[in-house]
């Protein structure tokens, strides 16, 4: 078979050799050189391949069937005989296929369902670097195959832009084969966009300057379908005024969309083709010159912590850039401006992050429990699934009845692994079906599948989220009433796509379960919503107490629906769509779930329980019957005999949230806390308890909870007996020596008993007038005389005239200076000259006979 004559043609000996002698290889080669329907052409009559066929998978279906179409061109045939394809609901084959050119998730199918890929001598991943979920995964099995069963099963790995090391270790250290270069130069301009422009507004810009600088056609990369609508309406008058044909690229367009935005336009006429992503690919789009690249892309990320995904616009990295840009040189010199900077482009990521660390594992982890393994680590990755999104992912499978509480496939879990559908919509699916309503559950598993039929617009505001209004459209479009359609803004192409998808997943689920349903029908009871919470169990929400739009998931995470949205009148909601957000998620698409079929449906998962727990807002301790379905309360009664000990571990949550100062603390309880403290402090060798407010926090179990029973609120407190709970902490003995170590009181010289003040760390302190120390010399002392009293000497005006731990000091050396102060201001106090011998009073004067 002669070749034509692109680079790729000059290495395919060196790959015939590295495939003869061994099992595995990697070509590595830019865009434009052939690679994707040379190499497996050039390969078809290897020895090693007679009477075998090839299998390559291709990432994206348009790209598969481009390809296929290419190659079967090639060999002057069409399309199922030598060369063929089969994508999602689509497929040319015969008896005579030798390359069969597969998509999505199709390869993994094929492997479960014939693990020894009987018949098949080479596998060939094409655009790897993309690095898809289904690929990473199909490659794992294959890998595994050729290890276990077929050793002498060829791998094929092609990339233009590829790691090639970490691909390589992973097949064995595989030989590496370097292709040649692009066939025409591309000329690169940076037009960075300024502050706060728009993407669309940037592309309109690119695309003037491509229009006007070069001949012809321009393809241009925008994130998303928004982008595309909003650039292509902005363009519309220029192409009437010179005769452009402006088309769109994305992967939900109909096929014929699709070709006429790959093939150059029958008239001749200038093409502007806007695309996503897809257009990356080893997909050729013929005519075209000039790239424009707004250098964003969109993306899905997952959160296991919460369960769900939010399309993300990121930058892309320099090897998808360069994939883009390589667009332009397929079939001639080109341009490409690129709308960033060249200082930005040298801070791009080098490689886009592979889908398997960012993504949704569920689909992942239900292929690996249908091939046997529970433990993905059993298995070689590139990128080993993240542990975490990988368990999240079987915590689903579980709850969709797909595994088994060990973690084993089900019969169920079989069924739904065999549809082209997330494992979601598969149990969804399966239970319409078993419930006489696969015509209903293939139209919800469509319009989840495919690009949404309803168009939001400024003026109106964001399309309405529920499914019902979908599933009425799609009445009326069945009807043949498009105008009705088209009035309540509906898009006649995307629901079409439904249809034909809808269609296609019914005659697949009777052909794979039987014509008949696997249980009575009932599809006269059955509400969208009931389908869809099959398929999302822990999205079931119910409306918060207050809030017209604001719901509660049954994951327990928050959502919300558009203000002024027809669904907030529902109590109940089965959330099919929605942004992963911040706090909470804004839901896209939902239905409503009366609480009759919620708990029909659901009646295995509803959870009665008895709750008593503390309720802050009304201080005092909630004891309740509940009906939960997880996250979510169905219902609500009081318990009228709570278990007494539950009720004080609620009340003392209670306590711990308010503080210790809750609490019924008196002058004395605290004065008990600090001479406790100070006698722990004076003597650190003996056993006294650390009563701090934040030990006994610490310990509120210890001492308090005992002394709880019979209370349910904070007000009831004031009843407790907080002395004896306080006491509980000092034993019998250490009570008594508290009493000898740290008085309360002491008496003084003039017979009076007064109270000291505890203050730790420092010494306790007594407030005394001075002429009721008379005669003492000594200063007073505790702690069984270690620890001196800071005495508060007064006037008889109750004011310190002297604060001092030396008493005999004091006598000796103030006490005539405060004397001569303090006379004439209090002449009817006793102010003797000698304190030593004078007798202590607490009168003004002696009275006589004393």
């Amino acid at each position: 078979m002669k070749l034509p004559a692109l680079p790729v043609a000059e290495v395919v000996e060196e790959l015939r050799d590295a495939l003869r002698n061994g099992n595995s290889a990697l070509l590595s080669a830019p865009p434009g050189s052939g690679k994707t329907t040379l190499t497996p052409l050039a390969l078809l009559e290897e020895e090693w391949l007679r009477g075998r066929s090839i299998l390559m998978l291709e990432p994206r279906r348009l790209a598969a069937r481009a390809a296929a179409s290419r190659m079967a061109w090639l060999l002057g045939e069409e399309v199922g005989r030598r060369v063929g394809y089969r994508i999602r609901f689509d497929h040319k084959v015969s008896s005579r296929t030798r390359i069969e050119v597969l998509t999505e998730g199709i390869l993994t199918r094929r492997l479960q369902s014939d693990p020894g890929l009987e018949g098949v001598g080479l596998v060939i991943f094409d655009e790897f670097h993309e690095r898809s979920l289904q690929a990473d995964l199909a490659m794992a099995l294959t890998l595994e195959v050729q290890t276990a069963l077929r050793p002498q099963l060829r791998l094929l790995v092609m990339s233009a832009t590829l790691q090639s090391e970490a691909v390589a270790e992973l097949l064995g250290d595989a030989p590496v084969v370097e292709g040649g270069g692009r066939l025409h130069p591309v000329e690169t301009h940076y037009l960075a966009r300024p502050r706060g422009e728009s993407i669309a507004a940037g592309a309109l810009a690119g695309v003037g300057r491509a229009l006007s600088e070069s001949r012809g056609d321009v393809l241009v990369f925008l994130p998303g379908g928004g982008e595309i609508r909003s650039v292509a309406a902005q363009l519309e008058d220029r192409a009437r005024q010179e005769g452009l044909q402006l088309h769109p690229l994305y992967g939900d367009l109909p096929q014929a969309a699709q070709d006429a935005a790959v093939r150059p336009h029958p008239g001749g006429l200038r093409k502007v083709v806007l695309a996503t992503n897809i257009a990356e690919t080893s997909l050729t789009i013929e005519g075209i010159t000039s790239v424009v690249d707004s250098g964003w892309r969109r993306t899905p990320k997952f959160d296991p912590n919460s369960g769900l995904t939010r399309l993300e616009t990121v930058r892309v990295s320099q090897a998808s850039a360069d994939q883009r840009s390589g667009r332009a040189g397929r079939l001639g010199p080109g341009r490409c401006f690129r709308l960033w900077s060249e200082a930005r482009q040298a801070s791009l990521l080098p490689f886009d992050p592979p889908e398997i660390v960012e993504a949704d594992l569920a689909p992942l982890a239900l292929q690996l429990a249908q091939w046997g393994t529970s433990d993905s680590r059993q298995l070689r990755w590139i990128d080993r699934p993240p542990q975490g999104a990988f368990e999240q992912a079987r915590d689903l499978l579980t709850a969709l009845g797909a595994l088994d509480a060990r973690g084993r496939i089900t019969a169920g879990g079989k069924r739904m692994a065999g549809l082209p559908l997330h494992p979601r919509l598969a149990a969804m699916l399966l239970a319409a079906h078993n419930s006489g309503c696969t015509r209903l559950g293939a139209d919800l598993a469509a319009l989840l599948s495919e690009r949404d039929l309803l168009r939001g617009s400024r003026e109106s505001g964001p399309a309405p989220c529920d499914l019902e209004e979908r599933l009425s459209l799609l009445r009326a479009f069945r009807r043949g009433d498009k105008r009705r359609v088209d009035e309540r803004g509906g898009d006649l192409a995307a629901c079409a796509a439904v249809v034909r998808s809808s269609r296609q997943l019914s005659r697949l689920l009777d052909s794979s379960q039987g014509s008949a349903p696997l249980a009575n029908p009932t599809s006269d009871q059955i509400e969208a919503g009931e389908l869809v919470s099959c398929a999302y169990p822990d999205r079931i929400a119910r409306r918060r107490g207050g809030s017209r739009h604001r719901y509660r998931l049954a994951n327990g995470r928050g959502a919300a629906l558009p203000q002024g949205d027809p669904l907030s009148s529902h109590p109940f909601l089965a959330v099919a769509r929605l942004d992963a957000g911040t706090s909470r998620g804004r839901i896209f698409s939902a239905a409503a779930l009366s609480e009759h079929a919620l708990r029909t449906r659901h009646q295995d998962r509803i959870e009665t329980a008895q709750r008593v727990e503390w309720d802050p807002s009304a201080k005092a301790v909630a004891a309740l019957r509940e009906e939960r379905l997880q996250a979510l309360v169905l219902s609500r009664s009081n318990l009228p005999k709570p278990d007494p000990s539950q009720l004080q571990e609620a009340l003392l949550q209670g306590v711990r949230l308010a503080g210790l100062e809750c609490l019924p603390w008196t002058r004395d309880l605290r004065q008990w806390q600090a001479r406790v403290i100070s006698l722990a402090g004076w003597r650190p060798g003996e056993d006294w308890p650390d009563v701090s407010d934040q030990a006994l926090e610490e310990s509120l179990e210890d001492w308090l909870l005992p002394f709880l029973a019979g209370f349910s609120r904070l007000s009831d407190l004031r009843r407790l007996d907080m002395q004896a709970a306080l006491q509980s902490r000092l034993g019998h003995k250490a009570a008594r020596r508290l009493e000898e170590g740290a008085p309360t009181h002491l008496e003084v010289p003039s017979g009076s008993r007064l109270r000291l003040r505890y203050q730790p760390p420092q010494p306790p302190f007594l407030a005394v007038r001075l002429q009721e120390m008379f005669g003492l010399a000594e200063t007073p002392c505790v702690c069984w005389g270690e620890v001196p009293v800071l005495l508060h000497l007064l006037s008889p005006a109750q004011r310190p005239v002297q604060v001092t731990q030396d008493l005999k000091s004091f006598w000796d050396r103030t006490y005539p200076q405060v004397k001569k102060e303090l006379a004439g201001r209090y002449p009817k106090h006793h102010w003797p000259d000698d304190p030593w011998s004078a007798r202590a009073t607490r009168h003004a004067k002696t009275r006589r006979g004393k």
